[in-house]
């Protein structure tokens, strides 16, 4: 914890795993929201039927890097078999196996774009909710809107539903998530702001703020993490 206060580079590099694991968690519950009411709501089943297709391919192929900065992050504690985080970074790549193969996910997304224009539909209206909470998301969506209408071939298809998971997943953080995270899923996934590891986040005073999210908080102390 003292480590994680007082030191601006780890500061970021918590900050960077947290907005990630936050980022990961509204798409995770608005999918099982979905499928919960897909049997009496046609335009939820609609967007299950794409979106937990997006949300397994983004989310196995981020569970690999998270998991071995987190391991980092924890040193030779992480590495050894007492820990979790050794089997967790094991098992990571497995996601995408078990989940099915990226190519495999990315042409589901496809032949449902092409098959299934309800679904379309509803995950555009999905990221219309956010329209107008910021003009990087308003951007990027209207880019994406274009991607999807011009979309050709299989060549493509990894960058469309990468795309697609990026412009949800900030989307749900304007709407659902903390300020200060949404700002920085925003600047750093869909603005460019960022590098090409894990902590690269452009320093601000929010990222010790951020950091503290994801240190879990015992009930004798001084704050509590707001909940999203």
């Amino acid at each position: 914890g003292g480590l994680l206060m007082d030191k601006p580079l780890m500061q970021n590099v918590m900050a960077d795993l947290e907005i990630e694991t936050e980022a990961a968690t509204l798409m995770l519950v608005r999918v099982s929201g979905a499928y919960e009411r897909a049997p009496i709501d046609s335009d939820e089943a609609a967007f299950a039927r794409l979106a937990a297709a997006i949300a397994k391919y983004w989310l196995t192929k981020r569970s690999n890097p998270v998991v071995r900065e987190a391991l980092e992050c924890i040193g030779g504690d992480g590495y050894v078999e007492d820990s979790i985080l050794p089997r967790l970074y094991r098992e990571a790549p497995l996601n995408a196996i078990w989940e099915g193969a990226g190519n495999v996910i990315a042409l589901d997304v496809l032949r449902a774009l092409d098959r299934s224009p309800h679904s379309v539909d509803a995950f555009i209206a999905e990221l219309d909710r956010a329209r107008g909470s910021d003009p990087i998301v308003d951007r990027e969506t209207a880019r994406l809107k274009e991607s999807i209408a011009t979309v050709e071939g299989e060549s493509g298809a990894r960058r469309l539903v990468e795309q697609m998971a990026t412009c949800w997943a900030a989307a749900l953080l304007t709407q659902y998530g903390g300020p200060s995270v949404a700002e920085a899923y925003i600047r750093s996934r869909l603005d460019g702001a960022w590098g090409s590891e894990l902590g690269t986040l452009s320093p601000a005073p929010e990222l010790a703020d951020i950091a503290r999210r994801a240190v879990p908080r015992t009930k004798h102390g001084a704050s509590e993490i707001r909940p999203l």
